[in-house]
């Protein structure tokens, strides 16, 4: 959920580009559902049948020839678009579809498109098992090879499992992935026992939405959707936060005359802009890699086993690794990596405490100045926070102030003075120390709690910058 957070890395795209700009034309056609293909029933999904069913045992004639409309009409008046504006695409090419498209498969090589792969089949993944899915990624790799003389260095599935991008990663071979629709920029997740890049997919800018019930009705909506998504991601660009928008495209759908236009009229307004890199995704998988690679950090909380997270981070609440215990407990995930996400976790667990629980994490604290600073029997972490605001080198008649402050105020509330010496000096303190004396003890609780979660966080900040 964290993602690239509220500062993104910056994509420094080619030439300084604004906006990294991306289509897909996903040949699917020849690959989908069929009783001629040997599988159980027709196809039911992305056509001019919206809410089709699946016929169990037999042809669907209408179905087919939809399909085969992408193929024999669509596709080609998507080649002649891009080619004539010489703009590079990527293929999503379904290896069963690309094998039965001799001629299409041509054309997408003499364009020098990227061709990717979108699985074996046009099939649901869900129900496979994780034996069969790995067959099938296999599978595909193979028939894809020998189609186009190449292995795919790309993957989407699209209609996939929740074990497809781990499997992805497993296999090794692929240089992206782009089962995810997370973010408009790259990222680098660690799956199958490796560092994967993810390029993120679109289904919003995408021209399924014909197909769909909730969807685009006529082509000005695409267009118009297109625009807007451009015009925005664009802006940001010049805001100095570049990004990349993809467009996704069917031969079936997108390739219709009263389709076409719309897109035609999407690429007029992008040629108006400058500082526009238009590229297919093995380009930008390339340039992320190169410019971003994955960096892990050195201590990772999530991926710590109990035992290990409550020894280093069990003293984050002085003397209190009940707050860490529950916390793992509850869970500790890749959001709380960093020093704000696993301060977080752990403030949150302290919050709800009880009473008497978050009291003891307060008298657990030392006296500011006291007697164990003065016998040397602080932790590490007190001990350094005391001598950074200079409390390890005080006078006599110092001492005897903190001495007296610190009897004044355990008998007015029951707990130690607590203060986040680093965001202070000596004289600060003391002003706080005066000043705090004299509020209720209600108030003056939630204020030592709150000292307390500031302390956490330098501490946190220390081990996870």
């Amino acid at each position: 959920m964290a993602g690239h957070g509220r500062n993104p890395p910056p994509a420094d795209w080619p030439g300084g580009a604004r906006i990294a700009v991306q289509f897909v034309i996903n040949y699917e056609e020849g690959g989908e559902n069929c009783v001629l293909h040997g599988d159980p029933a027709s196809e039911a999904f992305l056509s001019e049948i919206v809410g089709a069913a699946a016929w169990p045992g037999q042809r669907h004639w209408n179905m087919e020839s939809i399909y085969e409309y992408g193929a024999r009409a669509g596709f080609w008046r998507l080649h002649r678009l891009f080619t004539e504006r010489g703009l590079p695409v990527t293929v999503y090419g379904v290896a069963s579809a690309l094998a039965r498209s001799p001629d299409q498969v041509a054309a997408m090589q003499e364009a020098g498109w990227e061709i990717a792969s979108h699985g074996l089949k046009w099939v649901e993944h869900k129900d496979m098992t994780e034996a069969e899915e790995r067959a099938q990624i296999a599978a595909a790799k193979r028939l894809h090879a020998a189609v186009t003389g190449e292995a795919p260095r790309g993957w989407y599935t699209g209609r996939c499992s929740e074990n497809t991008v781990r499997l992805i990663a497993e296999d090794g071979g692929f240089d992206y992935v782009s089962d995810s629709y997370a973010d408009d920029l790259p990222y680098w997740i660690e799956a199958g026992g490796r560092e994967q890049l993810v390029i993120p997919y679109t289904l919003d800018a995408n021209d399924m939405r014909f197909a769909t019930a909730q969807g685009f009705n006529a082509g000005d909506q695409f267009e118009a959707y297109l625009r807007d998504s451009f015009d925005t991601l664009y802006e940001e660009g010049v805001r100095g936060a570049p990004r990349m928008m993809s467009v996704g495209l069917h031969c079936r759908l997108i390739g219709r005359p009263g389709r076409i236009a719309a897109l035609r009229r999407f690429l007029d307004h992008i040629d108006g802009f400058e500082d526009v890199w238009v590229a297919r995704r093995i380009d930008i998988a390339g340039h992320w890699a190169r410019r971003h690679p994955p960096v892990r950090p050195a201590l990772r909380p999530s991926t710590m086993g109990r035992d290990a997270f409550v020894a280093r981070f069990g003293g984050i609440f002085e003397h209190s690794p009940w707050i860490a215990e529950r916390a793992w407990d509850e869970g500790i995930g890749p959001a709380n990596d960093s020093a704000q996400g696993l301060h977080a976790a752990l403030r949150r667990v302290f919050r709800m405490g009880g009473t008497d629980e978050r009291l003891g994490v307060l008298c657990a604290h030392p006296d500011l100045a006291g007697k164990l600073a003065a016998a040397r029997r602080l932790t590490p972490e007190s001990t350094a926070e005391q001598a950074g605001a200079g409390l390890d080198a005080l006078c006599d008649d110092e001492r005897a102030l903190f001495t007296e402050l610190n009897s004044r105020y355990v008998e007015a509330f029951g707990f130690p003075f607590i203060i986040a010496v680093r965001d202070h000096d000596k004289a600060s303190i003391l002003a706080a120390f005066r000043s705090r004396l004299s509020q209720d003890r209600d108030r003056e609780f939630a204020e030592a709690c709150h000292q307390v979660e500031r302390i956490a966080r330098h501490r946190l900040e220390d081990l996870l910058s």
